[in-house]
């Protein structure tokens, strides 16, 4: 007698499954969960963070006025402030061409402390883009300001200034970023 091969089956067909009553329900439902735990997880907001809405792109020359101090965005002049650390007041139109440009522009109170300025210049060590300037009639000692942000702290050590730089500057909204902010004004009021 001869041997014959086995034949060719194909494996069964997997059972159905009935859906459970209410499955989709509880499947949204923890799904969203998961969602809202996941969006709860990331970084809290910086306490005391203005918002602003400019657009940038109008640039004029003259005084202009703003609406803020100092401002965070709106018109500004052709040329832009060169990026530096400064000992007197730089013109805002200059520096608001600059924030345009991607800078961070730091102002503080004059006869602020000198401790409190060596740690805003250590803190802007580093820095590709960074004005530091005195502010006469500030709102508080010192001020952080970026396009259409702007931080107001007490002190130079405040933790809330180093999440700006890490957290605003590099998401920055400014309609120039990426713009040098070598090359311009130099100068101050």
């Amino acid at each position: 007698m001869s041997a014959r091969a086995p034949a060719h089956r194909d494996p069964p067909a997997p059972a159905t499954l009935r859906a459970m009553p209410g499955a989709r329900w509880w499947s949204g439902v923890v799904l969203g969960g998961l969602s809202l735990a996941l969006l709860g997880c990331g970084p809290k907001p910086i306490e005391g963070l203005r918002s602003y809405e400019y657009l940038g792109g109008d640039q004029r020359s003259g005084v202009l006025t703003y609406g803020e101090t100092p401002p965070v965005g709106g018109p500004y002049n052709p040329l832009w402030q060169t990026c530096a650390l400064y000992t007197q007041p730089v013109y805002n139109e200059y520096a608001v061409h600059s924030l345009a440009r991607g800078a961070v522009w730091v102002t503080y109170r004059p006869g602020l402390d000198a401790a409190e300025l060596d740690k805003l210049k250590a803190l802007l060590a580093g820095q590709p883009a960074a004005l530091l300037s005195p502010y006469p009639n500030l709102p508080s000692p010192i001020v952080m300001t970026a396009w259409n942000r702007q931080l107001s702290v007490e002190k130079a050590d405040d933790a809330r200034l180093t999440r700006f730089l890490k957290e605003v500057l590099p998401d920055n909204s400014a309609p120039e970023k990426g713009s040098p902010c070598s090359g311009g004004f130099g100068g101050t009021r």
